[in-house]
């Protein structure tokens, strides 16, 4: 299934979003075979549902090839707010969360304080025609 077959079934903000935390398991598993545009569009509607849980598997899916590294953007990771991820992965104590920490701190600051998850959830709708 590719990413418009996906958005038509699931639309951007599905009720139920275990099977886009499936799709991008198995996506993950594909690795530089794997869809970029699928896995993008994973990690729009884990964004916009905002549930810390999902910021390792959204940072798994951006580094399981090199077109899913360069088209998952860091704010991706930071759905429940840039602040509050931050804060959560310093709770994990895990070396992937380390990883995720020094990669969120080294964001250029002017990107980070013209961040905003509202914002930013509005683009990505707009993005896919205003529908969620």
């Amino acid at each position: 299934m590719n990413d418009e077959e996906w958005y038509e079934r699931h639309g951007l903000r599905p009720a139920d979003v275990e099977p886009v935390r499936s799709v991008l398991r198995e996506q993950i598993r594909l690795g530089a075979d794997n869809d970029s545009a699928l896995i993008h569009l994973g990690c729009e509607q884990l964004f916009l549902h905002g549930d810390l849980a999902d910021v390792l598997l959204i940072w798994q899916a951006k580094h399981s090839s090199f077109d899913a590294a360069c088209s998952v953007e860091w704010q991706l990771l930071c759905g429940a707010g840039r602040e509050q991820t931050l804060a959560h992965l310093r709770t994990l104590g895990t070396a992937e969360a380390a990883e995720v920490l020094a990669y969120l701190s080294a964001v250029d600051p002017e990107d980070v304080a013209a961040f905003d998850v509202a914002e930013r959830s509005r683009w990505y709708v707009e993005y896919h025609g205003g529908l969620s």
